[in-house]
């Protein structure tokens, strides 16, 4: 551990990571011993801030690299200089042995390679920070592939996570950082990246994205052998085809390019409306183009480790929200953003309209194929963020998925109007959801549990009535009790002063004589102080 955190502190010093820290934000102690250190001899080189923050990732290795992945979707919180950086990290590995990956997939099987693969190859496919994958034939004839997670891998993430977590409690001395809220965003880190670690987990999360486009001309998922998988190794199908990002090979085989973008729009919203399970990595190393079908071309979708989902109240509030924007209408956006509880209570509508109107407008006005509807979505976030919007994770994970998609279609077609291919879906898919057919089909799901509980109504409303008039009986008992402890208060208070004025009496009876001759010798200054006196002693 201390090596290991000497060597993170050779890498801050290296990139001079210290420049990122608001000098302005600290204590005065801290901000003199900042200026008066040796770090400010290293040159901070050519590169910007943004830039050095990720190479010095990328020098640390595997879980900072996924920490600024994951972090470079929180725009929400970093500059936008900082947050283009990070989405630019690079997850490459060197390989570990291939006969290293035999043992551990021999040891999840408790059998030997050739009991349950035909062919088994142990120069890896691929090599990521987590796992890495190697290419194999079942003895049934298909071929399939095995990923298999890095040994010793989760003793290295604990210890990381150990140094993040320390680092995070530093930054949040810095006010202005506590806003950034480093240990809650570290602790989010910390699940996402450990569930990375249970490969049974993905596997279930592409079964599962497999069965909501079983059929589909639009997606094709491979199939997961459960047979074979455990927490350390998944195995699936191979699949062959062309990456999203190799424009050259899909350009040459004549595929239609701008279908193919509008279908990853629709694939996109199918996802987040109709299934609410969206596929929250879809990054070019995880899409590929089946290469079939050229005319009518299908997505392939890999690695589904990170997915999404939402309430069906966010569903409706982010639709009605959508559609609000395609209008124009800045009223709604901000009274949609109220009513879901998105922002504070006491927000005005129409001063959130106002600033929303300032950011988006200018945006709008462009022709539609400039019009980035992921930087609308930031532009709105960045604006309520001010109206102290609480941050929603599953919306951030949405936003990134948008912002990937997008990218991937305007690449992919440069003139795509994104607006034009969401917009009938959403107003479709509104009207099946609050129109006739959304309502009985909304009936039928609830059915089997009204009819379960119908019988039961009878004695539900029984006890309910037993339960108010037991409440009823329980404030009246309560309501006694005060006006009884009101009135034994009073007889107090009135017993002790009858007391104090009962004791007055008695000590003047008994001190009346040597009392008279003394007022008679007194000046009337101290005769007044003295009645004074005796009323204060009165007084309640």
């Amino acid at each position: 551990m201390n090596l290991r955190l000497l060597r993170i502190l050779w890498v801050v010093s290296r990139f001079r990571l210290d420049t990122l820290i608001p000098l302005e934000r600290l204590p005065g102690v801290l901000r003199l011993l900042l200026r008066l250190s040796p770090l400010q001899l290293i040159p901070t080189g050519p590169h910007s801030q943004g830039k050095r923050l990720r190479l010095a990732l990328e020098a640390l290795g595997p879980v900072f690299i996924k920490f600024g992945q994951m972090l470079s979707t929180r725009r929400d919180l970093l500059p936008p200089d900082i947050a283009d950086e990070l989405r630019r990290l690079q997850d490459q590995v060197p390989p570990f042995p291939g006969e290293q990956a035999r043992a551990l997939i021999e040891a999840e099987l408790e059998c030997s390679i050739e009991t349950s693969f035909a062919e088994f190859d142990a120069v890896p496919m691929a090599s990521a920070s987590i796992a890495q994958v190697h290419a194999a034939r079942l003895h049934s004839g298909e071929e399939v592939v095995i990923k298999v997670i890095r040994p010793r891998i989760d003793e290295t993430m604990r210890k990381d996570i150990g140094l993040l977590y320390t680092f995070a409690r530093l930054i949040r001395r810095v006010p202005e950082a506590r806003r950034l809220r480093p240990v809650e965003v570290v602790e989010d880190y910390e699940s996402t990246l450990l569930d990375e670690l249970d490969l049974r987990k993905e596997a279930a999360n592409t079964s599962q994205l497999k069965r909501n486009f079983k059929y589909s001309p639009l997606l094709y998922v491979p199939t997961i052998y459960w047979s074979l998988t455990r927490q350390r190794i998944m195995v699936m199908e191979r699949i062959y085809g062309i990456p999203v990002a190799d424009m050259q090979a899909l350009e040459e085989q004549n595929f239609d390019l701008r279908k193919l973008a509008e279908r990853g729009v629709e694939i996109f919203f199918t996802q987040v409306f109709r299934d609410n399970f969206f596929h929250a990595d879809m990054h070019p190393g995880n899409i590929f183009i089946n290469c079939e079908h050229p005319e009518d071309p299908q997505y392939i979708a890999i690695d589904c480790g990170i997915v999404g989902s939402l309430t069906r109240e966010d569903q409706d509030y982010l639709a009605r929200n959508l559609l609000a924007f395609f209008n124009q209408d800045y009223y709604e956006v901000a009274a949609l953003h109220i009513e879901s509880g998105w922002v504070g209570e006491g927000t005005r509508a129409n001063e959130f309209a106002a600033a929303i109107r300032t950011v988006c407008e200018p945006i709008l006005e462009r022709p539609l194929k400039e019009i980035s509807f992921g930087q609308v979505l930031l532009g709105l976030f960045q604006t309520a963020r001010r109206f102290n919007m609480e941050v929603q994770p599953q919306l951030v994970l949405l936003q990134k998925t948008l912002l990937n998609i997008e990218g991937l279609g305007r690449q992919l077609y440069p003139d795509l109007d994104l607006w034009s291919t969401a917009r009938p879906y959403l107003e479709r898919w509104m009207k099946e959801r609050v129109g006739p057919h959304g309502l009985w089909e909304s009936f039928k799901k609830q059915a089997p549990e009204l009819s379960r509980q119908l019988p039961e109504l009878p004695g539900l409303a029984h006890d309910a009535f037993s339960r108010v008039s037991h409440v009823q009986k329980e404030q009246s008992r309560l309501a006694q009790g005060v006006t009884d402890i009101r009135q034994q208060l009073t007889q107090t208070s009135r017993q002790t002063w009858r007391l104090r004025f009962g004791l007055l009496l008695i000590a003047a009876a008994l001190a009346w004589r040597p009392l008279t001759e003394w007022a008679d010798q007194q000046p009337w200054p101290v005769l007044t102080a003295a009645a004074i006196g005796i009323l204060m002693l009165l007084w309640r």
